[in-house]
């Protein structure tokens, strides 16, 4: 009896075994799972789980996912619908970025003049009844007027960018509130944003090819409705008694905070800088996006084809922040700015290769070639974008240091729209068409010239790391712009992170 016993207790012993053999590494894999959702659970209790749903909306699916559905299908809408040349797309895709240049403009608005008693609240809500307004129109309306569709486009352009704006006014105030969290919430700000994008732009193809550019702008109405929801949702004090009469003095003491600054040696010179480096690389994206989807001398890319190519490209963009994080940060700036930019330049050689059709020359594919260069591309792009955030960051004084970060970032898009048009400006000039692109190289060339001119102009960049003080004590002391002393009830400007993207 015993030994029966001793046999019928050992396959339950083996099986016992066999269990404890598995339980680690399924539950190392669940606590792998669990990690990200215990993150979000944390920061939903401690800052409210409303101001993370905020910033879910705003960077992952507003900026994120729609930015990139909505940027591959104004591509579609002004090539198929508009019927308009490459360099005029050039230069009205510049004309829609420009809500993005007075990006101050739209923080010191929702900083200083409370609605109703809300500071961000209403301005959520405008921004989303600004995009769906404007993405109705261009979705239901087949023969549009071009000027209407320009207004349109911009005026979907400004809803993202005041939404943009105030969620990083409540990024700045829940990092004053909870400054231990503040590294988190950059960290969810740039993971909505790179997830959004990824996904948008893996998908971005197939809804051109399925519903066409109009009917992705249909699909652009449910961000728009989420940032209205938004702003019903979000959890914010409601604000008694505020007296009007402070805005004047407040828009008038953060002009004179910033015109100080901006006067000084060690902030204007690399102002300057990044404005020039921008402005010189000539943005001709609009020519080479018609050159892909050409049937006679270019690839002649599908819709699916071009989204992939935009989805990998962001991945390169992803690897390009990483690898400065973890391998570049600590070194001198214009040291950073020197390899950087060069590499830069250097790898808009590719895009010549490309053109002239030398990988096939070679034996590679166009479709992996252009996967090849457009990952590069924006890996090389956020490199040298990088150390421009944190220069920036660097430039900015006591008391003002958002909305003066929003300056610095509207001076940057400047260049960014400098870019574009200059880049228009030569397509037109070398007589690159919808369906001539004989000279597409040689505004190759110059572009790649030009990129590389700015390394003569490193003089204006500190030697500096981003661990020492580069503006001089006047300027670190300044508190002209706020006053501190005020109570919770008052208004007072609050600083604005601006996102990774740089906009």
């Amino acid at each position: 009896m015993q030994e029966e016993e001793t046999k019928e207790e050992e396959p339950f012993a083996e099986s016992t075994e066999e269990n404890e053999q598995f339980h680690p590494t399924e539950g190392i894999i669940w606590d792998w799972v669990c990690i990200p959702i215990n993150w979000f659970r944390m920061l939903s209790r401690e800052m409210h789980w409303s101001f993370v749903f905020g910033v879910v909306v705003v960077y992952g699916i507003s900026q994120g996912l729609g930015g990139s559905l909505a940027g591959v299908g104004t591509k579609y809408y002004m090539k198929d619908v508009q019927k308009v040349q490459p360099s005029e797309a050039q230069v009205y895709a510049g004309i829609t970025s420009i809500p993005w240049i007075v990006k101050p403009l739209w923080g010191l608005l929702t900083d200083v003049i409370p609605i109703f008693g809300y500071r961000r609240r209403p301005y959520f809500i405008f921004a989303g009844f600004l995009g769906v307004i404007a993405m109705l129109l261009l979705s239901l309306h087949e023969n549009l007027h071009l000027v209407l569709a320009l207004l349109s486009l911009t005026a979907g352009s400004a809803g993202a960018a005041i939404a943009d704006v105030t969620i990083d006014a409540c990024v700045a105030q829940n990092s004053i509130a909870h400054p231990l969290l503040a590294a988190d919430m950059q960290s969810l700000c740039a993971f909505s944003s790179s997830v959004g994008a990824l996904l948008g732009f893996s998908i971005s193809g197939i809804f051109v090819h399925l519903i066409g550019p109009m009917g992705v702008f249909g699909l652009m109405t449910i961000p728009s409705g989420l940032l209205i929801l938004l702003g019903f949702l979000l959890d914010e004090p409601h604000m008694h008694d505020f007296s009007y009469r402070q805005v004047n003095q407040k828009f008038i003491d953060a002009g004179k905070a910033m015109w100080s600054t901006l006067k000084s040696e060690s902030v204007w010179r690399p102002c300057l800088y990044m404005y020039l480096s921008l402005a010189l690389s000539l943005n001709i994206l609009e020519g080479m996006f018609y050159w892909y989807t050409d049937s006679k001398g270019g690839p002649a890319f599908s819709e699916e084809s071009v989204g992939f190519i935009f989805s990998i490209s962001s991945v390169g963009s992803l690897l390009g922040a990483i690898l400065y994080q973890y391998a570049l940060k600590d070194y001198a700036f214009r040291d950073v700015l020197f390899w950087t930019q060069l590499l830069y330049g250097l790898s808009g050689m590719l895009d010549l290769v490309l053109v002239l059709r030398w990988n096939l020359n070679f034996g590679i594919p166009d479709y992996f070639f252009v996967v090849i260069v457009e990952s590069i591309a924006q890996m090389t792009s956020r490199l040298k974008w990088m150390p421009m955030l944190v220069l920036s960051s660097k430039l900015c004084p006591s008391g003002i240091e958002g909305t003066f970060f929003a300056l610095l970032m509207s001076i940057d898009n400047v260049g960014v729209l400098s870019s574009s048009w200059a880049g228009g400006f030569v397509l037109h000039i070398f007589k690159i068409t919808r369906t001539r692109f004989e000279n597409l190289w040689l505004a190759i060339l110059i572009r790649n010239v030009l990129r590389l001119s700015p390394l003569c102009m490193l003089f204006l960049v500190p030697r500096a790391d981003r661990n020492a003080l580069i503006l001089p004590h006047e300027s670190l002391d300044s508190k002209v712009a706020i006053d501190h002393s005020l109570e919770s009830k008052n208004v007072e400007l609050v600083s604005l992170v601006s996102s990774v993207e740089g906009k």
